[in-house]
């Protein structure tokens, strides 16, 4: 693993805008292609496995907070419970997530959080650094496959809706969700739905029905939300959601899964997992350094690593939660810069990566996407890992 100097094409800005990726300039340079992370496909394959093992160690998970009953360490209100419980023995579809991960392309890979319910960075992951590479070293490979395993979920989440119309929802106010909802649509557009987008803030309740509306009186059987969960749990219309026979994406199972004390769990069930870190829910346990993550943190808002004397703690809406504590492990380093891995599942199935990249020690709306290319003596045909 090795972060390589790189030429930039002379109309990337361009490109990128019509790749989607409209957001590339905001904060400084969100998006940089002056440099490259380089991988072995022994080093693709290793977050490859740790991806997948991960992915069913968390599945395992969910069905271990319900049999055990354990939403009270997650702080789930008592009224969201039924549904969670309800969705996942109902098998509900999921359509992706990110694993966040420790990786120096040495060790094995450490999971540091579970994007699981409204994960981004996926444009410039699947679209972006793909246009990238084909321009700019496609005699190497990329692990990216993203594009085609959307597809293809879109179809198998195609067999659980009641219609082939399917509306896709964000906030009004990020351009990066817009765009993330913007390529979903497209994608699930190829899979054969008639896709519909529009701010969440346009939907709903027809109570005579029991149904949620669009904005033009339209019901919504199916509903992809790029909208946590746990807001969707305290809004105006949350009684109404046990109502509905509305498919919602991601399912409500994955509520479980995009809580930071879902790394206490894992390490309470699995300890000395290789890809796991020690967390737990009380306090540091035995780590002599550790981070403190509050359990509905986002974008690297209200962390704390406390290192011996030193801490460092970042500002953000969460400091009044309850909060999870993590083992410290610093990030790699390369020229300055630590990147942390952002590895992809889509359905069941491990996807890709995109890397972001900062000059600190926790990540946030300000960290910047990187490309990757992998080294292989036999490059991968488009569609498979290294596509």
């Amino acid at each position: 693993m090795h972060r390589r100097a790189m030429q930039p094409r002379t109309d990337w800005p361009s490109q990128l805008d019509r790749a989607g990726v409209t957001y590339h300039s905001l904060d400084g340079g969100y998006w940089r292609e002056d440099a490259a992370y380089e991988f072995s496909q022994a080093q693709v394959d290793c977050l490859d496995s740790a991806t997948a093992s991960l992915h069913r160690l968390c599945i395992e998970a969910v069905e271990r907070i319900i049999r055990e009953d354990r939403f009270a360490d997650l702080r789930i209100p008592e009224h969201s419970r039924p549904r969670i419980i309800d969705s996942y023995e109902r098998q509900e579809p999921s359509l992706y997530g990110r694993f966040d991960f420790w990786y120096d392309g040495v060790g094995s890979p450490k999971l540091l959080e579970y994007n699981a319910d409204t994960p981004t960075s996926l444009v410039e992951a699947a679209v972006g650094q793909w246009e990238w590479w084909r321009e700019t070293c496609p005699e190497a490979d990329q692990f990216n496959c993203l594009h085609e395993r959307l597809i293809d979920q879109w179809r198998v989440i195609r067999r659980w809706a009641s219609t082939d119309v399917l509306h896709l929802v964000c906030l009004d106010g990020s351009d990066e969700d817009r765009q993330t909802v913007t390529y979903l649509a497209d994608t699930a557009n190829q899979a054969g739905w008639h896709v519909q987008t529009l701010p969440i803030e346009q939907i709903g309740w027809e109570p005579r029905k029991q149904r949620f509306m669009d904005h033009r009186n339209e019901p919504i059987s199916t509903l992809f939300k790029l909208y946590p969960w746990e807001w969707m749990c305290e809004d105006a219309f949350a009684a109404e959601l046990s109502r509905s026979s509305m498919l919602v994406l991601e399912p409500a199972w994955k509520q479980v899964l995009s809580h930071k004390g879902l790394l206490a769990l894992l390490w309470e069930w699995y300890p000395d997992h290789p890809n796991l870190l020690p967390a737990f829910f009380s306090g540091p346990g035995d780590c002599a350094a550790y981070v403190r993550k509050p359990f509905w943190s986002r974008e690297g808002a209200n962390i704390s690593i406390v290192n011996g004397d030193q801490v460092l703690t970042t500002a953000g809406p969460y400091d009044a939660q309850l909060s999870v504590y993590q083992q410290y492990v610093p990030l790699p380093v390369f020229e300055r810069w630590h990147p942390v891995i952002g590895s992809w599942v889509v359905g069941d199935e491990p996807a890709g990566m995109g890397i972001r990249e900062d000059r600190g020690l926790i990540h946030g709306n300000h960290s910047r996407f990187v490309p990757h290319f992998v080294v292989n003596d036999e490059p991968a045909a488009r569609g498979g890992i290294g596509s």
